[in-house]
Parts: structure tokens; C-alpha cells; sequence
């Protein structure tokens, strides 16, 4: 039953399937109470989430019937609670392919400035590609961008727009689909049909996948990069209740300080 929902999801286009499965899921969730696992997102308790993905990427338990976060957003939502000023700051937010699971409650979040921004979404408030981002230098106090750069053709300069309208004490996450066994991203530019980049991305709308070098890809860019191994500092019950990445690093970027003048 899991596995079988969770597959009918990639043959819906992602703007429909955020408009309807919102409303269709909870109900595939209430058939399945219990609460051995709780999303930290939406609190809504369940006895176990739905499967997701396709073929080697198949995850059972991962996605929230309720609000459709996936394990990555969890982890990014309790990253955010803890290890950030996001909840309770003033900030000026610029969020780039606004995650469904995200989406309300950072609109109804009274401290932010809350902007969205995406190529085609209908979720999204202003339309641009992330090559040439329409806003003005230091516009921004925060920035987030998950699994973007992965699709795009010169994620280099996605990041330099990015780092652009960021203000100078602003910072930036950006996460991406990693292979930690890799030392080094992979790309291939004869790779092009969508089964080969199923199999060599793990997706067939991707251009590469990234290893361990995708903080000093970052840093090429010019940010200040944290590697933050946040969910290891979890506890595994923790991880368990609100079914976390067994393992993600979490790339907390900022502008370098201006370097003094001689």
C-alpha cells in the first residue's frame, strides 16, 4: 500500500500533485494511525510514513502523509529550530523552489519578509531562472535553496547570484542530492538521455551528482562555508521518531567579511 501510493506520485506533474495529494494524503494517514513516528513539521503523528522514490533510491518511511515532507526537510526544519535566529528573528527570506512542506508555514511566520521565487511553479511569487536572479545586490537576510543546483546548467553562477543579493550578514542553505562515497561531483556532459541520468544522477532531470567537494564548490563561489553534521548530534531515538537522514551535512553559507582596504 505504501509503496504502491508513493509510486503513483511521479507520474503527477509536481504543481498538481502539491494541490491534490495535500488533500488526498491525509486521508491515506488517517487510515494508518498510531504514533510511533511524528513529523516535526506538521506534529501530526503516524505508525509509519509512506514509502518514496524510484528504483535504488526507494525509501520506506519517508514521506509525511500530511504536509509531504520528505526526511531532508525534517532535518532542515529541526536545523532551522535550533541552530538558527529563523523562528524568532526579523529576516527579509528568499526561498527558491518553495518546498510544499515549507511553504504556508513560513508565510505565516510574523518575523519573516517572506519571498518566493521559481522558474515555472505556480506556488512561486516572482518567476526568474537562478542564472540571473531580478533582485538587488544585498537584498536578502536569508536564502534557501534545496536540491536546485543539481538541475541547473552553471550551478557557479547560481551560487554567485545567490551570494549576490545576500546581505553581508545574511547566510544561505543550499542542499543538494550527495553521494558521500564520492570524493569528488561527477558530471558528464555526453550523459544526456533521462535513463543515463537516472542511472549515473539518481534522477533523470538531473546534470550532476555531487560529492564531498560540494562545500568547496561553494566556497569557490564565494561564501563562507559551514559543514554542519547536525543530524549526528541527534539522538538515534530522535532520528527514529521523525525519520531523519541517516546522514546529511548541512551547508550553512555566508558572505565572507570585506577584507580591509590597503
Amino acid at each position: 500500500m505504501y509503496k504502491v501510493t508513493s509510486n503513483l506520485l511521479r507520474f503527477v506533474p509536481r504543481p498538481a500533485l502539491q494541490s491534490i495529494a495535500h488533500r488526498v494524503l491525509p486521508i491515506v494517514g488517517k487510515i494508518h494511525q498510531g504514533d510511533e513516528v511524528m513529523c516535526p513539521i506538521c506534529e501530526k503523528e503516524f505508525a509509519r510514513l509512506l514509502g518514496y522514490g524510484r528504483k535504488q533510491m526507494y525509501r520506506a518511511n519517508a514521506l509525511c502523509p500530511e504536509c509531504l515532507s520528505l526526511e531532508r526537510h525534517r532535518l532542515m526544519w529541526l536545523y532551522l529550530q535550533r541552530k538558527t535566529n529563523f523562528m524568532q528573528d526579523e529576516l527579509k527570506v528568499l526561498h527558491i523552489a518553495p518546498e510544499f512542506c515549507f511553504l504556508n508555514r513560513f508565510k505565516s511566520q510574523k518575523n519573516l519578509d517572506y519571498t518566493t521565487g521559481d522558474l515555472i511553479s505556480p506556488l512561486a511569487d516572482y518567476h526568474f531562472d537562478i542564472h540571473d536572479i531580478p533582485f538587488d545586490n544585498d537584498s536578502y537576510d536569508v536564502v534557501i535553496c534545496n536540491h536546485v543546483m543539481e538541475h541547473v546548467e552553471d550551478d557557479l553562477r547560481a551560487m554567485q547570484e545567490i551570494h549576490r543579493v545576500l546581505k553581508p550578514k545574511g547566510w544561505a542553505i543550499m542542499q543538494v542530492p550527495q553521494d558521500y562515497a564520492r570524493n569528488k561531483t561527477f558530471q558528464d556532459d555526453t550523459i544526456t538521455s533521462p535513463r543515463d541520468r537516472e542511472k549515473f544522477y539518481w534522477q533523470s532531470d538531473h546534470v550532476r551528482l555531487y560529492g564531498l567537494d560540494y562545500g568547496d564548490r561553494l566556497r569557490e563561489a564565494g561564501f563562507a562555508v559551514i559543514e554542519d553534521h547536525f543530524s549526528e548530534e541527534l539522538s538515534q531515538r530522535r532520528r527514529d521518531k521523525h525519520c531523519l537522514p541517516p546522514r546529511e551535512i548541512i551547508y550553512l553559507c555566508s558572505k565572507r567579511p570585506t577584507p580591509p582596504l590597503d
